[in-house]
């Protein structure tokens, strides 16, 4: 029986370093490609069952019209977020399309409090300072998170966590989502709507999918209603943020802090080495200009417990796909 191929877009060393040490229980034949997937790299998908995506790879109509075309029966895409794929599309073609709807909710909860706190206390400048011997501690003061007011939008399994984290620190939590979750207002969150948020948040962190609802909700509108010094993360996706318009009450010394671990345009930069390159986007170059700013390059998801998961998960998803069975989440199945 011929084995079951699958190209894999955008991969990094530990993409394979994954895949290849869970694939020994599935025994699937895995190609990895390094390249995004486009209109200029379908090409290299030859004689293959599956094409497995992450966050920025291009899975638009005409990507999907071509790999029907070459008899793909499966997009997998080993991240939860699928906004990058035309689900009416793959449905039209006859292709199923899976992902990983939780893999580790704790590591990118943790990653945006640890964004938190480095923006507040400045720990990646005393790192630097003290190790060229300067110990003084002006320009490093910091607040007390305890008793502040915490806004967290969406509280799906990420959000969820988060919310338990600051709880943990004592602060007072104010939650949106379409769907209010039981166990967090028996802690103590209270779900109001997204303006009173926004009115009444110390920090603002964003844990919601990307839709045309949620579509760049940090903007110039609902940043004129927030507190002077606000701190505003984002772990979750770069187009909830009108970086335009972050920019300008950044200038204005609006907004206290930013911390955003995705960007709108994060597809030319995040997972390259470009150290050595010009980069020709302005946004964030101006972005990471100011010393209230700090950026990670789509890291949050980054831990040996989230990698393993999605690799099990995506590997089971595709086995039970191609054997006509259900998945075992039923949120892993789009289409």
């Amino acid at each position: 029986m011929q084995s079951v191929k699958i190209s894999f877009f955008s991969t990094q060393p530990y993409d394979k370093l994954f895949f290849e040490k869970y694939n020994a229980d599935f025994g699937f034949d895995l190609d990895f490609i390094e390249m995004q997937l486009n209109s200029k790299t379908i090409q290299l998908v030859e004689n293959s069952d599956v094409v497995c995506v992450f966050v920025n790879d291009i899975v638009n109509a005409e990507i999907i019209e071509e790999l029907a075309r070459k008899k793909v029966k499966i997009i997998a895409l080993r991240c939860a977020g699928f906004n990058n794929v035309d689900l009416d599309a793959a449905k039209k073609a006859g292709i199923r399309v899976c992902r990983v709807p939780s893999y580790s909710p704790e590591a990118v909860a943790e990653h945006a409090m640890a964004m938190i706190l480095t923006l507040n206390r400045k720990t990646h400048k005393a790192y630097n300072r003290v190790r060229e011997q300067n110990f003084s501690l002006n320009g490093l003061l910091g607040f007390d998170v305890h008793g502040k007011t915490i806004g967290v939008i969406g509280t799906g399994n990420i959000g969820k966590a988060f919310a338990k984290i600051v709880l943990g620190f004592g602060c007072k939590v104010l939650a949106f989502d379409i769907n209010k979750d039981e166990d967090l207002e028996k802690l103590g969150v209270q779900y109001e709507s997204v303006d009173t948020i926004f009115k009444s948040a110390d920090i603002i962190s964003l844990h919601c999918p990307l839709n045309e609802k949620t579509k760049h909700i940090i903007n110039s509108d609902s940043l004129s209603i927030m507190k002077k010094n606000i701190m505003i993360i984002n772990t979750s996706r770069g187009a909830l943020i009108n970086t335009p318009d972050v920019i300008e009450d950044l200038k204005k010394s609006k907004i206290g802090y930013l911390g955003i671990d995705v960007y709108e345009q994060e597809e030319k930069l995040f997972f390259k080495d470009l150290s050595e390159d010009i980069i020709q986007d302005d946004d964030i170059q101006r972005l990471m200009s100011f010393p209230n700013v700090l950026v990670t390059a789509h890291q949050a998801f980054f831990t040996n417990e989230a990698l393993t998961q999605i690799a099990l998960t995506t590997l089971k998803n595709i086995t039970n796909l191609l054997a006509q069975k259900d998945l075992e989440n039923n949120a892993a199945l789009l289409n």
